[in-house]
């Protein structure tokens, strides 16, 4: 009892002791004001119930008045799915925000797409969130985009809960799905919540925590009735809530010493160490329950409030332009100077509506802004929190807040201030595209068609739009073909813009196998002064070692090849190297086997030699576009194909001919695992052969087959493939050739 007593009087309660200083700093008022917020993002993989889900919040916290379906059944559609395209295919396209509030908290909540597609919105919107619930199909567990969402969550360092839902589903398992989140996803996970009852028997949930039961009863289960214990589940509620102490244990040195003293901890202790550990992120507390069924949703409210990081709980640095850079720590006072980041764009019914998250200070309607991307000053002309689709009014908005600003022009990404600091944000991910399609209107051009290309350019990053400089084709790529139906589907709609497209095409690569050197003299005579420069090194591949994978994408032409001046004394004049280095990068943009970007090359230059009269910085870049060219071609050159993640579920009877399936597709079978009557198979299969895989699995499963996929990597083709993409290359240029003559 002694040892407990000295326990007691240990701090555990402040994360670290600058934090708990820097709390002091702050009013009264408004560390109140920040304690009673929270900033949400709700994740999880494509159909296991984001929506559904946020649906219920809304409906519980009275901020909608009735419960509307994620398909539109009813004509109405669930509110956080405004879009008229969302409402027939029912599925989350844009990620939409609103506000409300729970026990006297205000809750800012983002629900975003689930759909490997629109990543771009899920990553977004975890830039700017402090807290997030990664939600799980009881049956399905964890998936591929579960899997990409983990990862975007741990990028931005976003402390998470778990919610396992669909509990009354047949074949629901949650201890399964617990233990995939630790095998998968690697994440230290437990239990907080025990079912009451299984499947179509799923009645309600026990919190380990307080050792009592939670029941919905009521229409809409907006009605929770907190009982005893049921005797059936105490010696299973014990063994899981021992479950969940040793768990924490191992990440919380108070739970730790009590366990190692056999103390069991008060239920006050048990919730503070879930906080401590959660907001660390060495821990995941995991709810469960049934979002279309109406159960448990207001326990998982709870878990939110009790849980997740208030903002000022949360780190938010950004890097100090005037001091190269440097980082900084950003104050949550509302009082400091106005640093904000804005991390999404939308076409509103006022004109571009720009989504703000405010990380310092305060932002007031009339306000001037300095956007440090662009140097311009802009004005706040009117200030909104939104509800989905709908806005309300406010006069200022404090930090730690999410909003949105209309009339201000701007990119998806700018940092604002008051003008007084040169501070940027760091910039968020974005995965580059990796299939394009040739586009043009039907009929005659209006400005409609370009017009809506500009604009979903600015609001989605992951979409580009480039004119081919040969075929004068105006090409679109994206994350997939539902993302390229989806912006052409809302052309037609919103612009009134019919569309003719081409064959898709993959977004192939180029590199290098083998180390070759060039020696390579540009000489050019013509009367008067000519041109000369002379360079000497070698190309490479770049090893995946040398490239940081958490915050690069294999899919992008330039971020993957590296100039190095190696070069010692002055034979190389160093104003002309940076000549060098630009006719490098130009020549990576379109390879010479299929005229696909080069990736992953290494480009040294070690020597090599100038002319007083003669030489040039265009000489010096010519000079590395041919130098480049000759020792591309004898380095081994290889085409790069994307090789994509892909998961097909099924029911069990269908396993041989979904394998089968994959093979005939070029796959590579990673796994396949058979959980109550349904097969989940994974599987590694180039995107080139992914075309039609749909309608494909949907005939052989009678319907009832799904799959997903997601960007895994870039592997070389196999040679009949390569030899096939380099002859239709070499056709295109010829055709082109005559077209020219």
């Amino acid at each position: 009892m002694n040892h407990y007593n000295k326990l007691k009087l240990r701090d555990y309660s402040a994360p670290n002791v600058a934090e708990a200083k820097e709390n002091l700093l702050l009013k009264p008022t408004e560390l109140n004001r920040l304690t009673n917020l929270r900033n949400i993002g709700i994740s999880a993989h494509i159909d296991s119930g984001k929506t559904t889900l946020t649906e219920r919040i809304l409906y519980y916290t009275g901020r909608i008045d009735d419960i509307h379906e994620v398909r539109g059944k009813d004509n109405v559609g669930a509110k956080m799915d405004s879009m008229e395209l969302e409402k027939e295919k029912g599925i989350t396209i844009q990620s939409a925000a609103t506000f409300t509030r729970w026990q006297d908290k205000a809750i800012n909540i983002i629900d975003t797409p689930g759909h490997v597609d629109f990543t771009i919105e899920v990553e977004r919107a975890l830039r700017v969130l402090d807290g997030a619930i990664l939600v799980l199909c009881s049956v399905g567990g964890v998936q591929s985009q579960t899997i990409t969402v983990d990862r975007q969550m741990k990028r931005y360092s976003v402390p998470r809960l778990c919610f396992i839902n669909k509990m009354d589903r047949a074949g629901s398992n949650p201890w399964r799905i617990i233990d995939q989140v630790r095998k998968k996803l690697k994440l230290n996970c437990a239990a907080v919540q025990i079912p009451i009852g299984a499947e179509i028997d799923f009645k309600g949930v026990v919190d380990l925590v307080e050792m009592q039961a939670y029941y919905n009863s009521g229409p809409k289960g907006e009605i929770v009735e907190k009982q005893p214990l049921p005797s059936e589940l105490l010696e299973f509620a014990r063994e899981k809530r021992t479950e969940l102490i040793t768990t924490l244990a191992e990440v919380d040195d108070f739970i730790a010493d009590l366990f190692l003293e056999d103390i069991e901890p008060t239920n006050q202790q048990l919730k503070d160490a879930i906080r401590r550990q959660t907001l660390s992120r060495n821990f995941v507390p995991a709810f469960m329950g049934s979002a279309y069924h109406n159960k448990a949703v207001q326990s998982l409210l709870d878990g939110v409030i009790d849980y997740l990081p208030a903002p000022h709980e949360v780190e938010n640095l950004a890097l100090d332009i005037d001091k190269n850079e440097e980082k900084v720590k950003l104050s949550p006072s509302s009082e400091s100077e106005f640093v904000g980041l804005a991390f999404k764009l939308e076409e509103g019914r006022y004109g571009q509506l720009t989504y703000i998250r405010v990380y310092q200070g305060t932002l007031k309607r009339g306000n001037w802004l300095h956007n440090i991307r662009t140097g311009k000053r802009v004005k706040v002309p009117r200030l909104v929190r939104m509800h989905s689709n709908e806005m309300e009014d406010v006069e200022s908005v404090g930090s730690g807040e999410i909003c949105a600003l209309f009339g201000v022009d701007c990119a998806s990404g700018d940092t604002f201030t008051d003008g007084s600091l040169n501070y940027t944000m760091t910039t968020m991910f974005v995965p580059s595209p990796v299939i394009s399609l040739s586009i043009q209107p039907k009929g005659r051009e209006s400005a409609n068609f370009s017009k809506a290309l500009s604009r979903f350019q600015r609001e989605d990053p992951t979409f580009k739009v480039h004119v081919d400089s040969e075929s004068k084709q105006t090409i679109i790529s994206g994350m997939g073909e539902l993302h390229l139906e989806i912006y052409l589907e809302r052309m037609k709609r919103e612009y009134n813009v019919e569309t003719i497209t081409g064959k898709p095409e993959v977004a192939f690569r180029e590199t290098v196998r083998n180390r070759t050197a060039y020696n390579y003299t540009h000489k050019k005579q013509s009367g008067g002064s000519g041109q000369y420069a002379k360079i000497v090194g070698y190309i490479e591949s770049v090893e995946k070692e040398e490239l940081e994978e958490e915050e690069t994408s294999a899919t992008d032409s330039t971020q993957n090849n590296i100039f190095e001046n190696s070069t010692v004394g002055m034979n190389v004049p160093s104003n002309y190297v940076p000549a060098i280095e630009k006719g490098f990068y130009e020549s990576c943009e379109k390879g010479f086997l299929s005229g696909h970007p080069v990736t992953n090359v290494r480009f040294v230059l070690e020597d090599g030699l100038s002319h007083q009269v003669d030489s040039s910085e265009l000489a010096f870049k010519l000079a590395a576009q041919y130098a480049f060219r000759e020792a591309f071609s004898k380095a081994a050159p290889v085409i790069l194909e994307p090789i994509m993640s892909v998961s097909v579920s099924a029911p069990s009877e269908y396993q041989g001919t979904a394998v089968a399936l994959l093979n005939k597709r070029k796959g590579v079978i990673v796994d396949s695992e058979v959980v109550d009557d349904y097969v989940e198979v994974q599987a590694e299969v180039p995107l080139n052969e992914m075309f039609g895989f749909s309608t494909d699995l949907r005939s052989i499963t009678q319907g009832k087959g799904e799959f997903s996929m997601v960007y895994l990597k870039h592997l070389p083709c196999n040679p009949q493939d390569q030899m096939k993409l380099v002859q239709e290359y070499q056709k295109k240029r010829e055709k082109e050739t005559k077209a020219k003559k």
